[in-house]
This record gives structure tokens, sequence and C-alpha cells, in this order.
């Protein structure tokens, strides 16, 4: 069959051909249509992401979007390896498929699952979010993070304040349910006062992090510095764009209710993982839930891999 395999470490797949999988007591074999290239999918093809096992020769991707044998069309995550999904076949854990709504295109599903799950999960499964809360989301302007905007408001939270670096995605923000925005092009004093000023108005419930780096490191003191006494302030840390190592000051906790804590495969079990992405796709026609998508045909994976997905996801088309 044809696939993205992955022939040798630290290399990008190439278009070739694969071994057909043959499903396990518990698994069903799947015909792929669509697979998005995400984060993970990319750290993982690496050899770079915390969850990879590093096995070569191996078909990339985490997961897709394909047809039972029965013909019921279903999401599917983490095929069991060497199998992914960017494949016209793969076999996946029955307890791993979940059934799709039958006006949610096969493109859509695959693109928003993964990005959505990240916030719905965390905001959940991690801070419990209560209607009337705000949020802030730092890194909105890629996919996951503007899907994390939508889906705090679905979620009924009162306020939703996105940050990011690109002004013009900031500003298109407002239309999917920012209700306020902060640049992080400001030098490090300003951008200090602009995140104090959230805290110590009506105050920040909840921060969805997809950066880490300078950023959070900012964040988090302006948060002890101006948070209210005693009043926890759910710091939830999903990405690590722009570093993965920080500076925490010990006082900054000492000195203030933050709770933080991170949210992703281990944190979270499988089972609300899985029920977080049901939910994301049950709720993405009602909720009108906006990501942009570029369908590209498999056999161009070695030209896209390297394509910036941080504005469309690129989702591959396999049959």
């Amino acid at each position: 069959m044809k696939a993205a395999i992955v022939l040798e470490p630290g290399k990008n797949p190439t278009y070739g051909e694969f071994r057909e999988p043959i499903p396990r007591d518990g698994e069903v074999r799947i015909a792929v249509s669509a697979a998005s290239l995400n984060h993970v999918t990319r750290g993982r093809a690496a050899g770079a992401h915390y969850s990879s096992k590093g096995g070569i020769p191996a078909i990339v991707g985490i997961d897709g979007v394909g047809r039972l044998p029965d013909g019921k069309r279903v999401y599917f995550v983490l095929p069991d390896e060497p199998f992914g999904s960017m494949a016209q076949w793969t076999v996946v854990k029955n307890q791993h498929c979940i059934p799709l709504p039958d006006d949610l295109d096969d493109v859509t599903a695959a693109a928003i699952a993964n990005p959505g799950m990240s916030s719905w999960a965390a905001l959940k499964e991690r801070a419990h979010l209560s209607k009337g809360e705000t949020v802030l989301v730092n890194g909105a302007t890629g996919t996951a993070g503007s899907l994390a905007v939508q889906i705090a408001k679905y979620l009924g939270a009162k306020k939703v304040i996105a940050t990011g670096r690109d002004a013009n995605a900031l500003q298109g923000l407002k239309a999917l349910g920012a209700d306020a925005t902060i640049s992080l092009t400001q030098s490090h004093e300003a951008l200090e006062d602009a995140f104090k000023e959230q805290f110590g108005g009506d105050g920040v419930d909840v921060v969805l992090d997809y950066l880490w780096g300078k950023s959070a490191e900012i964040l988090i003191v302006a948060a002890a510095k101006a948070g209210k006494d005693a009043v926890p302030i759910w710091y939830i840390e999903i990405g690590s764009i722009s570093g993965r190592d920080i500076t925490l000051p010990s006082a900054a906790l000492r000195s203030s209710a933050l709770q933080l804590m991170g949210s992703g495969i281990g944190s979270i079990s499988w089972e609300r993982l899985i029920q977080a992405i049901g939910d994301v796709l049950q709720s993405a026609v009602r909720g009108h839930l906006q990501i942009q998508t570029e369908a590209i045909p498999l056999a161009d994976v070695e030209a896209a891999w390297a394509k910036d997905g941080s504005k469309s996801r690129i989702v591959f088309k396999i049959i």
C-alpha cells in the first residue's frame, strides 16, 4: 500500500510502499481518507516528541479519518505502530475510533480534532472551567490557539483574552470571540503591564499557554503580582512553540494562588482525551467552530512536510 514512511531517524518521511496492516484482537482495519499534519506528528516523526517510541521504518501520523469495514465513517487516533495514519490502510484499537457527525466533512474533521482537543481537554479536565469565567489564551493566532478562543467562548467563558505576535491575526480573532487582545511584540515592561492590567482588573481564571518560553515567564510574574490573594488562577501549559524551558521565580508560587499544570498525553487519561475529541467533533458544526485547512494529496508529502502549518492546518488526502 502507499504510505508516508520515515526510513531514517530525523529524516522527513517519503512517499512509498509499505506492507498492509493486519488487525489483531481488539483492533479494526480502517480505509484512511484524510490525515492532518500537526505538531505531535512532526515531533514523533523526528523522534523529538516526548510520546515518540522511535521505531524505524514506520508510517507517520497519529490520527485521521476513514471508514470501518462496514462503511461507517470515523475519526481515529493512535494507530498501532509501525502503522500510522498517513497510509491507505491502518489498524486502530476499537476504543480509539469515534463516529463522525454526518454534516462534518473528512478534511475538517481530520484538521480540527487534535488542536480542538488540546483546549477542550485543558478547559474541561484540568481547569474545570465554569460558565462566566475569564480565559487568557497565550499564543492564540495559530490554528490551535484560535480554536481555543472559540472553544472557551462556546463552553461559557464570559471573557476571552488572546495574545500573539501577528497583529492582523489578533484583529481577526475578535470575530471569533476574543474580547481583548495583547500583542507579544511589546517590550518586557510594557507586556508585563498589559498582563497585570488583565489580572488586576476583573481577573483571569484560566490561562491556556501554547507558547511557554519568555512570554510565559512574564505571564506568571504578572499573575503573581496582580492576581487577587488566595483566588486560584489555573495556568495550563499545552505547547512550547517559543521554548521548552523557562525561569520560574519561586516567589511567584509562594505569593499567589497560581495553579501551574500541563495538559496532554499522560496528564489526562486516554479515555478522557477520547471523550474530549468526541465532544469537539460533535460541537464543530453546532458551535460554528472555524479552522483554516489546506488539503494536499499524500503523494506530495515530501514537498509539503516543511510547509508552515501555523495558520492553516495541512490535511493529506489519502483516497
